[in-house]
């Protein structure tokens, strides 16, 4: 049996600080890093606070994400050396589609390009 991949069973609340640091450097804001995330996974506020105040880990984030968003398929091009596009595994493939519009919103590409 393969195990998981590590980030698999990290904690979606450990991660979304580094998310928004990453976004506050580059002078964007947590509300837009919020925004990403509920735009790409179908989560509201409400229920994205829920999911970081019980700590889930990424593969329940991303399976308790009420519905994936149909343009998710857009996100093209590389994060950490890997085409997002191309990536077999879906979790995986969802959580490197996050790294990918986190990284165009720190890189300053207007919000309205991001949520294609």
């Amino acid at each position: 049996m393969m195990t998981k991949h590590r980030i698999f069973t990290t904690t979606f609340a450990s991660v979304y600080p580094l998310y928004v640091q990453k976004a506050e450097r580059k002078t964007r804001t947590k509300e837009e890093v919020d925004q990403i995330i509920c735009w790409l996974t179908g989560y509201d506020q409400a229920g994205l606070q829920q999911q970081i105040e019980q700590e889930n880990d990424f593969e329940t984030f991303f399976a308790q994400a009420p519905a994936l968003h149909p343009n998710s398929s857009l996100i093209k091009g590389v994060v950490c050396g890997v085409r997002v596009e191309d990536v077999a595994d879906p979790l995986m493939q969802k959580i490197r589609f996050l790294d990918k519009l986190i990284d165009e919103l720190a890189k300053g590409k207007a919000m309205e390009k991001i949520l294609r």
